[in-house]
């Protein structure tokens, strides 16, 4: 049990820390986190004395009030969730057969407060794309060269009169990235330091104006196969995982 209340104690104040603050009633990301906990435990399979299989896929059931509270949050709240799920899975000894993945989904048959999962296991290939969080919302780098900036002619446009019209441009290279300034007005800063051109880890932070945006790199699922009930609600989907780095 000592391992159990450890991990509680760790998600109500991850979990809770970050965003109860935000709900007055109704589902607490804590009760998500605990129910998908639950779903690990009971669906986790014995295939031998050393492997024991736990399901990587999730589709988090909730009442409309609920379902928009939480999609509100962004991928936060998702990459919190994916986290925690996986460093149960590293207590308990359970391994995935593919990527973890999350998908908060909204169902009209559940009154606000209720939280239902399914999960499944599904088989698959990763691939590691690099991705920005702002301002809630995940843009997902598809060119070697992304600007940044207020001007319609950027490639992410974001609603800042502090920033310059192509502020900044993210460099990938397929393993590594860099940040440049443009030779912006006011500036950009890497991790609160002045910047003009720097390596980008993952999980650095970017801020230009009043707008900060971080940089991630996540595993998605490629080719997959999956056992999973198909959801035909609208749903809010992030695929979790790691950074392997360049030669993983």
């Amino acid at each position: 049990m000592g391992i159990l209340d450890n991990f509680e104690k760790g998600l109500e104040r991850a979990v809770n820390g970050a965003f109860a603050k935000t709900f007055k009633s109704g589902v607490q990301p804590v009760e998500i986190t605990s129910a998908l906990r639950r779903e690990l435990d009971t669906k986790a399979a014995v295939v031998s004395r050393d492997r024991i299989l736990a399901p990587n896929r999730f589709t988090v059931r909730l009442a409309q009030p609920d379902f928009r509270r939480m999609s509100d949050l962004g991928p936060a709240l998702i990459d919190e969730l994916g986290q925690l799920v996986q460093q149960h899975a590293s207590s308990q000894g359970y391994q995935f057969t593919g990527v973890v993945s999350i998908t908060l989904a909204n169902d009209p048959g559940l009154s606000e407060g209720m939280v239902q999962i399914d999960s499944s296991s599904v088989n698959g290939s990763v691939a590691w794309t690099p991705v920005v969080d702002i301002n809630g919302h995940r843009h997902q780098l598809v060119k070697s060269r992304t600007v940044i900036g207020r001007g319609s002619d950027a490639d992410i446009t974001i609603d800042d009169t502090g920033t310059s019209r192509r502020h900044v441009e993210i460099i990938w290279d397929g393993a590594r990235a860099q940040v440049r300034d443009l030779g912006s007005t006011n500036g950009s800063q890497l991790n609160g330091s002045p910047v003009k051109q720097a390596i980008l880890e993952p999980d650095s932070v970017i801020t230009i104006g009043r707008t900060s945006i971080v940089f991630r790199v996540v595993a998605q699922a490629g080719t997959e196969r999956s056992e999973a009930r198909r959801v035909d609600e609208s749903t809010q989907r992030h695929d979790m995982g790691g950074f392997w780095g360049p030669n993983t």
